[in-house]
């Protein structure tokens, strides 16, 4: 996580000044349901709440000391809370702590990567509507295919981002549990109803079953899920960078008019924002593996998971917002040239209207493989020689004997590739 790819709100979650301010709250409230269970002196969270200040650079004094970051927040509390700080973190273990709140910023971090999807869906959606028959050629193997439009192009995006963002919601209710079990989870030192109590307080649910950490497999699914969406940001990228290339120039991202594009090449306008994308979702990826790893650890507990979480805890949620952000900037500024798209789709002198005139042939009473053979050496010829399909097919007497030359130039109709587009539109974007 470097200052070039984060954002303000998002980067906040994870400083350490809200981390410690995040453990004092998860304290005050174990404490706070402690009196309410008449376990401690009422009064005494009240009282800690007043005088507790948080001091980063107290708490990072002290564990220099005593290496061990809970018992340094504690100790800093107690400097400033005096003595009914003793009450503090009773029958607790430091995982209590902070695998609860490791899962609140887990969470708060998700609430802003989900209305960050909300604004790419939008700008997206806009796009899809705007285009819905703009004419395009639709590639496979990166060759030519057959016509679709390019809102098609960009709803298949928009309901790939939907998808996303339902798998985001259920990632997140996975991992927005809270953990005060104690040393092994037994709740040998502390009544489970303090657990529920801070439960409730945080807006998260109860652990069932912890050992003496929450269960590694709901991370897991959370940093995987983080990584699914990486794909999706990488994939709407890498078909920009497709597009906007010089031979093809369909798309094209915007251009400043101050902005340069090479040192040594005046005349270069480079998709460096989709490029920067591709990159970024690799580093998010990369997160999904050791969460991965992360959920065989030794009996109750180890900690070979906690450097791992505290790298990439902040790095892959800050840098995916970052990402979703500067993704729906490209998507909203995008310069796109259907007159492009309508030379493109001309390049190849109607060849890819073959399957049309294939499936003509079969009607007609041809055999499908005889049918495929006459159209593929038409199309071919077309193509070797830069000739018009269509002439080459009427001027072929073996298929005018079937089917009337003014029949077979209704095949050559691009209404055909778009007429079943607002079914599409229709399923993908119907209210549900």
């Amino acid at each position: 996580m470097i200052e070039r790819y984060s954002r303000k709100e998002i980067k906040a979650i994870w400083d350490d000044y809200n981390k410690y301010s995040l453990w004092l709250e998860i304290e005050l409230a174990a404490a706070e349901a402690m009196e309410k269970f008449k376990i401690i002196p009422k009064g005494i969270s009240k009282k800690i709440r007043s005088r507790a200040k948080v001091n980063v650079k107290r708490i990072l004094q002290i564990e220099d000391k005593v290496k061990h970051d809970v018992i340094a927040f504690l100790t800093s509390i107690a400097e400033k809370a005096g003595n009914d700080a003793r009450h503090l973190h009773k029958g607790m273990t430091s995982s209590d702590v902070l695998d609860t709140c490791f899962n609140l910023q887990l969470k708060q971090s998700g609430e802003i990567l989900l209305k960050d999807i909300d604004q790419l869906l939008f700008s997206i959606k806009k796009q899809a509507i705007k285009h819905k028959f703009t004419l395009c050629m639709g590639r496979s193997h990166g060759i030519h295919a057959e016509p679709i439009t390019f809102g098609l192009k960009m709803l298949s995006f928009y309901q790939e981002f939907s998808r996303n963002k339902n798998r985001l919601k259920i990632a997140i209710n996975e991992i927005s549990t809270c953990a005060i079990s104690g040393a092994v989870g037994t709740f040998a030192n502390v009544d489970p109803r303090i657990e529920k109590y801070v439960a409730k307080k945080l807006k998260l649910r109860i652990e069932p079953i912890s050992s003496q950490v929450i269960p590694r497999d709901r991370h897991a699914q959370f940093f995987s899920t983080l990584a699914i969406i990486a794909s999706s940001i990488e994939r709407l990228a890498i078909e920009i960078r497709h597009l906007q290339r010089t031979e093809v120039l369909e798309v094209e991202e915007f251009f400043g008019k101050k902005q340069k594009g090479s040192s040594a090449m005046p005349h270069k306008k480079n998709p460096i924002l989709s490029e920067n994308l591709t990159g970024l979702a690799r580093l998010i990826r990369s997160t999904a593996i050791p969460a991965l790893e992360n959920v065989a650890l030794w009996h109750e507990r180890d900690i070979s998971h906690s450097a791992v979480e505290r790298n990439i805890g902040p790095d892959a949620t800050v840098t995916l917002d970052f990402a979703l952000s500067r993704l729906t900037t490209v998507i909203k500024n995008l310069n796109i040239y259907p007159k492009n798209m309508l030379r493109n789709l001309n390049i190849t002198n109607g060849i890819f209207f073959s399957q049309r005139v294939l499936l003509e042939l079969t009607n007609s009473g041809f055999s499908r493989e005889e049918s495929y053979k006459v159209v593929q050496q038409s199309a071919l010829r077309a193509w070797k020689e830069n000739s018009s399909f269509f002439n080459i097919i009427i001027s072929n007497k073996k298929i005018t004997n079937k089917i009337p030359v003014n029949k077979l130039k209704k095949l050559f109709n691009f209404s055909y590739h778009t007429k079943k587009i607002n079914i599409i539109f229709n399923r993908c974007l119907k209210k549900k």
